[in-house]
């Protein structure tokens, strides 16, 4: 499971020019599942994302979790995150999970959020979304939890 995290002053999601999540303060975690994920990826990755430390505190240091400002998340199903790009010029997605498994692992992660108290918007999985995000800093980060548990 792929995450990129991006530390936002807001966030919004649109489907045929309609708001379907938005939020202020938090982060944009556009989520990528792969075929071999399982909830225990979902539940670490979940688990990493709410305890970072990257929005500022008094002193302009990193040193601030989501929770502590109050923070909300905006979840992005992407599974262009998998794209396989090694040959020729047009990436391939065989590693991306298919929907009868990414969307289970994809709700599972936003509950795990949930449950950390994080309040939790999103896109529409498989739809045609335009996402507007005000990167702070920029702040970006990308997790793989393949780093945690290798394959």
């Amino acid at each position: 499971m792929i995450a990129v995290i991006q530390r936002v002053s807001s966030g919004e999601v649109k489907i045929s020019g309609r708001s379907r999540g938005k939020i202020g303060l938090g982060y944009v975690i556009l989520l990528g599942v792969a075929g071999d994920d399982s909830q225990q990826d979902a539940d670490w990755l979940a688990e990493k994302i709410v305890g970072l430390r990257i929005f500022e505190d008094e002193n302009e240091k990193m040193n601030l979790s989501i929770k502590d400002v109050e923070g909300k998340a905006l979840v992005i199903s992407q599974f262009t995150l998998l794209a396989d790009y090694r040959r020729g010029r047009r990436p391939g997605f065989t590693r991306a999970a298919r929907p009868e498994k990414a969307i289970p692992l994809y709700e599972h992660f936003m509950d795990q959020l949930w449950h950390q108290g994080i309040e939790v918007e999103k896109g529409e999985f498989g739809a045609e979304m335009q996402v507007h995000i005000m990167n702070e800093g920029p702040v970006t980060l990308v997790m793989d939890s393949t780093v945690k548990y290798p394959r």
